[in-house]
């Protein structure tokens, strides 16, 4: 919603994925709840591709954990079962010493769940004109169905700047588990998709993993933390984990920071195998990115300081604007201020 005098509101951030499959997903949300925080955002919607109530249970655990208790989630309800990972079910039945549940999720049926295409649509025309972006950190699946919706291509090109991708394999071509788990939906998705689409092969994500060092001190603030218990529920501790899926939410918000650099123009084609091959072409609207090693330790401190930053205090829009006006009068000359991470 807008308000009168309010201003361009932050970057409005639909974000969809398989939460469960990967622990990447958990962190790359508890990421787009950081930048919420610090204002750089917004967090849109918030959807699953797989046909899981305990995806979609444990997605509205971490935004009530966040203060985003209005925020609804999106679920496909086709396609194979989804098993309950010790991610998911680890995080949602955890009792406190009085045997009651840690955290109390508000989806428990389906009917809790949102109709995933009428959730993604809806939240593209709440945005104003190109201040959104789409964050997918999964299959296809839903992002495919939006685009059959009427009227959705045109809608998409007006409200969206680009869409990240954490999917596929570009230093080294090979099948990407995302892709191959709805190939057709993989393939409609690059071929039909209006806006840029900037693709996060797997390389990225290998080349920087999130510390396990990170989870144990910069959490500690917090005595629970969902994406925290998902974290050691996962993997036996202590492991590093891939930052594809963050990677894709760090350039979706900040595309100008110069964390990575971006390939030559072109067409990502997805082969009968799940490849993702890229052709070069000057008029190509897909691009992936390329690791700068000399940015690896500014990405890192930046994914370890927003993802385990404390959740910021839910503002009316009025509150922000008066905030807004306190912050103005105190900052630095500009000659002053550092470059940030």
């Amino acid at each position: 919603m807008q308000f009168p005098g309010q201003g361009k509101p932050p970057l409005g951030v639909i974000f969809d994925s398989a939460m469960g499959s990967r622990i990447g997903d958990a962190l790359a949300l508890a990421l787009l709840f950081g930048l919420d925080g610090k204002t750089e955002a917004r967090v849109a919607s918030v959807s699953v591709s797989i046909p899981s109530l305990k995806s979609a249970a444990f997605c509205e655990t971490v935004a009530r954990f966040y203060e985003a208790r209005n925020l609804p989630i999106g679920m496909a309800t086709g396609g194979k079962p989804f098993p309950d990972t010790p991610m998911l079910t680890v995080p949602l039945e955890k009792k406190n010493s009085e045997g009651a549940l840690v955290y109390t999720p508000g989806i428990r049926k389906l009917n809790d769940t949102a109709e995933v295409r009428a959730l993604i649509r809806n939240a593209f025309t709440a945005q104003q004109d190109q201040n959104s972006a789409v964050v997918l950190t999964g299959p296809a699946t839903n992002l495919a169905a939006v685009l059959d919706l009427y009227g959705a291509k045109d809608l998409i090109s007006r409200k969206v700047q680009m869409l990240s991708v954490a999917a596929g394999s570009f230093a080294s071509p090979a099948p990407e588990p995302k892709i191959k788990a709805d190939i057709p939906a993989a393939k409609k998705l690059f071929a039909e998709w209006p806006t840029p689409i900037v693709a996060v092969g797997s390389e990225i994500g290998e080349a920087i993993r999130y510390p396990a060092s990170s989870i144990e001190k910069d959490f500690a603030w917090a005595k629970d933390h969902p994406v925290v218990d998902a974290y050691r529920a996962f993997h036996a501790m202590p492991y590093d984990a891939p930052t594809t899926a963050m990677a894709a939410v760090l350039y979706a918000v900040r595309p100008k920071e110069g964390y990575f650099r971006l390939s030559e123009p072109g067409e990502i084609q997805i082969t009968a195998e799940g490849l993702t091959r890229f052709v070069p072409s000057p008029q190509g609207k897909h691009r992936y990115l390329i690791l700068d090693p000399a940015q690896k330790e500014r990405i890192l401190q930046a994914y370890t300081v927003i993802a385990s930053a404390k959740p910021a205090p839910r503002r009316l829009p009025f509150q922000k604007k008066q905030d807004d006006a306190v912050k103005k009068k105190e900052e630095p000359k500009k000659d002053q201020q550092k470059k940030p991470f």
